[in-house]
C-alpha cells in the first residue's frame, strides 16, 4: 500500500514532484514504515520527497485497480493501491532530492502541461471536481 498527499497552497496550486525513476510528475507518496499510520506515512513521504511539511486536512480516497501492477527492479511484483490524503503546507520550501528532480506547486489551469501518470490524474481530477471520498 502507498500513502499519498495531495497538498495545495493558499492559491489552490497542487504540490507535485517529478519522479527521477519515471520522469513523470506525481503526488508525493510512498510505502508505509512499520509502526506508522497511513496519515503519518503521507506526511513523512511528502516531507522526504518535496521538502514540504504538511498537515492532513481531509481524505481523498482509496484508489485500487486490479490492473495496476507494479514490478520492482528487485523482482517483487504486486498489485498496488493507494490511500490519498488532502493536506496543506505548514513549513518548508520545495526541494529536489534523491527521488525527485523537480518539485513545484502547479496551478490547476497548468496541469495539462505536465506529464502526470493517469492514476495521479484521476486523484487530482477527483479533488478538483469535489468527487470524494473515492472508494474504489
Amino acid at each position: 500500500m502507498a500513502c499519498n498527499l495531495l497538498g495545495t497552497d493558499d492559491q489552490g496550486a497542487i504540490l507535485l514532484q517529478r519522479r527521477r525513476d519515471t520522469g513523470q510528475w506525481a503526488l508525493p507518496g510512498g510505502a508505509m514504515d512499520v509502526g506508522e499510520t497511513a496519515a503519518d506515512c503521507a506526511i513523512r513521504e511528502c516531507q522526504e520527497e518535496t521538502g514540504i511539511t504538511a498537515e492532513i486536512t481531509g481524505f481523498l480516497g482509496v484508489y485500487s485497480n486490479p490492473n495496476h501492477i507494479v514490478a520492482y527492479t528487485d523482482g517483487e511484483v504486486r498489485q498496488q493501491y493507494e490511500n490519498t490524503y488532502i493536506g496543506r503546507p505548514i513549513s518548508g520550501e520545495p526541494t529536489i532530492n534523491d527521488e525527485a528532480d523537480g518539485v513545484a506547486f502547479v496551478a490547476p489551469a497548468d496541469l495539462d502541461e505536465y506529464d502526470i501518470h493517469p492514476r495521479m490524474r484521476q486523484q487530482i481530477g477527483d479533488f478538483l471536481s469535489g468527487c470524494y471520498p473515492y472508494l474504489g
